[in-house]
């Protein structure tokens, strides 16, 4: 048997555009997408902590260290640039090595830039 297991996390990241004529998804800065092991097109979860919705989509690159948390498409009317949100990714385990699963945390500042050394596991 698998579990769905949250794999990685960004937090807590600060929206920086809602672009209503793109076709969909979410860009997020490249360094941040490597940081927490989020490939583009992988599918993501996104929680907005103003609102209490969440909304699933697809993740796809931005410009390196730009800071860069755009809500495209459908998306862009969840959301307001300067919300909080959490981008969550999701992955199988199998159940003999879930319970000591330790998904991938990314701490952001309020620029959407990677708090260095502060990455760490569990809790919401």
């Amino acid at each position: 048997m698998y579990r769905e297991m949250c794999k990685s996390k960004i937090q807590p990241a600060t929206v920086t555009g809602a672009n209503l004529h793109y076709q969909g998804s979410i860009t997020i800065d490249v360094a941040l997408l490597e940081a927490s092991d989020i490939v583009e097109y992988e599918k993501v979860q996104v929680l907005n902590l103003y609102n209490g919705q969440r909304i699933e989509t697809y993740a796809i690159e931005g410009k390196r260290d730009s800071g860069t948390v755009c809500l495209n498409g459908a998306a862009a009317r969840w959301a307001h640039p300067g919300d909080k949100v959490i981008i969550i990714s999701y992955g199988l385990v199998e159940d003999s090595k879930a319970s000591n699963w330790k998904p991938k945390i990314t701490l952001v500042d309020e620029a959407n830039r990677q708090l260095k050394g502060v990455l760490s596991a569990g809790g919401d």
